[in-house]
């Protein structure tokens, strides 16, 4: 078994324990692959394992993976990344997500840009749960106007919630945030009948996510190993 194989098997024994331990069948826990700025070789031997979604950052080095993967059907493309309102188009044409929406002009764009061929782009809302400055993503409140206008949308499909909580060491900081975007995705869950997805938790934190709700967890380097340098600006 390659090293990579080895890492992923570990990461997919983590999700399945911490489903256990919190009493939910694994099945409700998919996991994220963030394969950014690792190259399609890479990709295709997590596929190969058996993985099926994977996120990127970078539009052009993504782009140039979907088209070098393009026989693999089922391979499904996240972004996940800030996106400026000038580069919605290759999300729009070349991804089946997009994971950090938190502006109605981006919002726009997509549901404009989105090919009529293709089916609907599933879409989270990222909240800025932690309210620290530095990050994207919508305050709570502001969540209800952006998913009311996102489901009016025919070329866009509202999917759910994604967030990136604080970087502490504290794990009672970690668990409220993790405890008010539950909240949040249950009550959108009870006006949106297409609202499955609470995208939260990484390497360092899935098994605290799973425990209080996640349905998807976003690991990179505990797969891929460490991360590459930057091969271009989204």
């Amino acid at each position: 078994m390659s090293t990579l194989a080895e890492h992923y098997q570990n990461v997919c024994q983590r999700i399945r324990q911490a489903c256990q331990n919190s009493g939910r069948a694994s099945e409700e826990v998919t996991l994220l692959a963030v394969s950014k700025t690792k190259p399609a070789s890479m990709v295709q031997e997590c596929y190969q394992q058996g993985q099926r979604r994977f996120g990127e950052n970078y539009l052009q080095d993504a782009v140039e993976k979907i088209t070098a993967l393009a026989g693999l059907a089922d391979i499904e493309w996240h972004f996940i990344g800030p996106l400026q309102s000038n580069k919605t188009r290759a999300v729009a044409e070349h991804f089946q997500w997009m994971e950090t929406l938190d502006r109605d002009k981006i919002a726009q764009r997509l549901n404009e840009q989105r090919p009529d061929h293709l089916a609907p782009l599933n879409v989270l809302i990222q909240v800025n749960i932690s309210a620290e400055p530095q990050k994207a993503g919508l305050a709570p409140a502001a969540v209800a106007q952006l998913a009311a206008m996102v489901d009016s949308l025919p070329r866009l499909q509202l999917r759910g919630l994604m967030c990136i909580p604080e970087a502490s060491e504290h794990e009672s900081i970690l668990v409220g945030q993790f405890q008010q975007m539950r909240l949040l995705f249950e009550d959108l869950q009870q006006q949106y009948p297409t609202i499955d997805t609470l995208s939260m938790g990484m390497s360092n934190d899935l098994e605290l996510a799973i425990h209080h709700g996640a349905t998807q967890v976003r690991i990179g380097t505990d797969i891929f190993g460490a991360r590459n340098g930057q091969p271009g600006v989204a």
